[in-house]
């Protein structure tokens, strides 16, 4: 039987994921935006859903969670989830009923080049991996400007947790000590770019919401070869090009993919989601490493210079 969802933050990404739930969404809930079906959590009846999402500002994430899992209901979690630490992880878990989990979304995994992308690195495509450089910008710092989002630590944890979460996937860096380079508040009372690499400097990764232009994009660079994926299908389509190596040197052949069409992304998180529920398998490690790298990310930013402030809002 289809899971029934509810779906706790209705601001811009609760309504998408609301629409594409379609009729299997019971109910909504949002302090503050007038069409959810209910102000909180405590007017829908427990066993109207099964489970819930949840798109709420980072600072209540947490407890929400909590009284979720406690309830016996599992949870999709916008990313990222603060967490203080792996005992934090593990204490939530520890307060879940009936097999209940979470599963925090970080649906760029889902990108059908960036699957692609990893099969080829699998496969051992460019050989042994030398470097990576993985990019995300859009232009959206103007949206945040008097919202919870200009709070805490800005673009680190919106763009720079999906990026921390794929250079874990990509390459197995599960527990990497993360150096930042630069981090700035350009336009917003928070950081809206950012700079950082593994310590080693094998992998160096960038953000921010202050590029004029959206970009997407992952250079990796092997014994054998590159591989190099431009864009998102949400903005029009991306590319992926392998480049094999010629020795002793020479222009490299190229092959090219490319794909267009539906951000299928948003639905896979789904499938993966009910696929944990039903194995009642739980995001511990992996939100308590991405946790913990931004905390320390964080302190070392606020090293380099405080935020201004930290306005906060309703739904997500």
């Amino acid at each position: 039987m289809a899971l029934r969802y509810l779906v706790v933050g209705y601001g811009n990404i609760g309504r998408r994921r609301a629409a594409l739930l379609g009729a299997r969404c019971v109910a909504t809930v949002d302090p503050v935006a007038s069409e959810a079906t209910a102000p909180t959590i405590d007017a829908i009846p427990t066993d109207r859903y099964d489970v819930a999402v949840l798109a709420t500002p980072n600072a209540v994430k947490r407890d929400y969670v909590r009284r979720l899992l406690a309830a016996g209901k599992s949870v999709l979690v916008e990313k990222p989830l603060p967490l203080d630490g792996p005992d934090d992880a593990r204490a939530l878990a520890a307060a879940a009923r009936d097999g209940a989990v979470w599963y925090t979304a970080y649906n760029h995994r889902f990108e059908p080049l960036v699957v692609r992308l990893k099969e080829r690195l699998d496969e051992g495509a460019v050989g042994k991996v030398d470097r990576a450089r993985l990019l995300y910008g859009n232009g959206t710092v103007r949206d945040w400007l008097g919202t919870w989002r200009e709070g805490g630590s800005g673009v680190l944890e919106d763009l720079g947790g999906h990026l921390l979460d794929l250079a874990a996937w990509l390459f197995g860096e599960a527990d990497t000590r993360w150096t930042l380079w630069d981090a700035r508040a350009v336009e917003s009372a928070t950081w809206d770019y950012a700079l950082f690499s593994s310590a080693d400097r094998r992998l160096v990764l960038e953000c921010g919401t202050v590029f004029w232009k959206n970009r997407f994009e992952i250079d990796v660079y092997g014994s054998a070869g590159s591989l190099h994926l431009t864009g998102l299908n949400k903005w029009g389509g991306a590319t992926l090009r392998h480049h094999t190596r010629v020795l002793p040197s020479g222009a490299p052949h190229e092959t090219v993919e490319s794909t267009s069409g539906e951000d299928v992304s948003w639905r896979a998180d789904f499938v993966e989601f009910e696929r944990r529920v039903a194995a009642h398998e739980s995001g511990v490690a992996g939100d308590a490493r991405i946790a913990a790298a931004l905390a320390d990310l964080t302190r070392q930013a606020e090293a380099r210079s405080a935020p201004r402030g930290s306005p906060r809002g309703a739904g997500e």
